[in-house]
Order: C-alpha cells, then structure tokens, then sequence
C-alpha cells in the first residue's frame, strides 16, 4: 500500500515474527534475521498487515505467508579413519 504521507507502517505477527524474521515497517519487506534449518523448523506461517500509524486502523486484510524450508545437507561427513585404501580392476562394469 503506497501512501506519500508516512502514516502507512508495516506489522508482522506469527511464527518468529520480530525474532527470526522482520518486517521494515516503511516497505513492508520481510527478511529473516538469521540462517534456517529444516531440523529446527520445516514450517513458518507469517501474516503481514498495513497499519496507519495514527490510529492504529487496519488499512487492509492481512496478508498470510507460509515460508518452508527446504531440506540441504548441513552436516560435514565424518570418518573414522584418516586414509582408506581401495581398488577397482580396469575392467570393472560401470556402477
């Protein structure tokens, strides 16, 4: 919503909202405030509202975001020993 008088600001509420993630109350973009893991949390669900700064009126609907986080390999491999010693004949089939 696009006000030239700055009364318009920007509210986020829900699941981490004002700690993991943040809305600029002058844009309305929502960021997050630090990296995510999928084995913390799989699911976020955001609502995100214009407010008059004034009165506190709602100046439309608020906006639902669902944000799910994608699963990567985070973990750095471990073995158990410091050198491993294998062989493959020249002819081996593929695979």
């Amino acid at each position: 919503m696009d006000t030239e008088d700055g009364t318009v600001k920007y509210v986020l509420t829900g699941d981490g909202a004002g700690t993991i993630f943040e809305i600029d109350e002058n844009s309305g973009d929502i960021h997050a405030t630090r990296r995510l893991d999928r084995e913390e949390k799989a699911l976020y669900t955001l609502s995100a509202k214009a407010v008059n700064k004034t009165s506190g009126q709602d100046l439309e609907r608020a906006s639902e975001f669902i944000i799910k986080i994608h699963d990567i390999n985070d973990n750095e491999p471990k073995f158990g020993k410091d050198t491993y010693v294998a062989s493959v004949s020249e002819m081996s089939n593929v695979g």
